[in-house]
């Protein structure tokens, strides 16, 4: 069984997944991702464990959702390193919302919290008294990418549909945004826009409905790669090899599509290293570096053949 395959069983099984034991002198670092499931988030865990295997200075404790609405399975991970008094948490929370609460409790009980990949709501830490900052993506802009590929390739009037991602997640509504400014910069026509909740089978079903109902589209904007590849095995499935698709994370399942066309372009937010460039923010501010403030960009850029 591969790597990555291993990560994704273990975490379907409910397991911690963990590096080796460290001395128990050196600071302790909790990543909470989202659903191992999720190539990407694979990817993630192999990066962190081998910057953490690299630097050799802190203990890793890292755990991932079952699936991409597993709120509940965050909010626990959270409240246990609360419990077990680690000296970070580093997390990329599903639910903008939602995770507001148990990150103001760590912070609260004297941890270094760093937000990453997804930004906690603006408004919700607002109300909750929140003060943090986010190290991440500019995921309305990298989807404008995208859609800038499709728009070039469709031409003003093209048909596109939008799969969105969790609506609950900041970064999903960041990209349905970036789409939207590409199918007014390009005079698309936008003929659908529903959510698949990042998943691919629940984009494959999604889309089968909305092809369907729009036999005439003629492009596809998928929120993650996850969801491009259900929309690439609806369209095979059809028997359509006329429907353009773009994606967002560059995830190597993609490599192919993107090679023989099934996928005209996709963005790569590099994923393998963001975690392991927020752990080593986390662990500059507990050396007693200065906190982290406002939005701390990571770098996005467009892939295609």
């Amino acid at each position: 069984m591969s790597i990555l395959k291993s990560l994704a069983a273990a975490t379907l099984s409910g397991l911690l997944l963990t590096t080796a034991a460290f001395a128990e002198d050196k600071p302790v670092v909790g990543l909470v991702m989202k659903s191992l499931a999720n190539e990407f988030f694979q990817n993630m865990m192999v990066g962190a464990e081998a910057h953490a295997a690299r630097r050799g200075d802190y203990e890793l404790r890292a755990v991932g959702m079952q699936n991409e609405t597993d709120f509940e399975s965050q909010i626990n991970a959270v409240e246990n390193f609360i419990t077990e008094g680690v000296d970070v948490i580093v997390i990329a929370p599903a639910d903008s919302r939602a995770m507001v609460g148990p990150i103001k409790k760590a912070i609260e009980a004297g941890i270094t919290v760093v937000n990453f990949d997804v930004a906690l709501d603006a408004a919700a830490k607002t109300e909750a008294g929140l003060e943090l900052a986010f190290v991440g993506p500019d995921n309305r802009g990298g989807a404008k990418l995208a859609g800038d590929a499709l728009g070039k390739a469709l031409g003003q009037g093209g048909k596109v549909v939008i799969i969105e991602g969790n609506p609950s997640a900041d970064n999903a509504n960041e990209r349905r945004l970036g789409f939207e400014d590409s199918i007014a910069e390009y005079g698309l026509e936008l003929v659908d826009s529903r959510t698949a909740h990042w998943e691919t089978e629940e984009a494959n079903s999604v889309f089968s409905t909305m092809l369907t109902a729009n036999p005439d589209i003629q492009g596809v904007m998928a929120a993650n790669d996850s969801m491009a590849i259900g929309v690439v095995r609806a369209l095979e499935a059809a028997g359509r090899t006329d429907i353009l698709v773009v994606g967002f994370d560059n995830v190597p399942a993609v490599g192919p599509m993107i090679e023989d066309g099934r996928l005209l372009a996709t963005v790569d937010q590099f994923g393998t290293d963001m975690a392991a460039n927020a752990i080593d923010l986390g662990l500059g501010v507990v050396a007693g570096g200065p906190p982290l403030e406002g939005w701390v960009k990571t770098p996005v850029s467009l892939v295609t053949k």
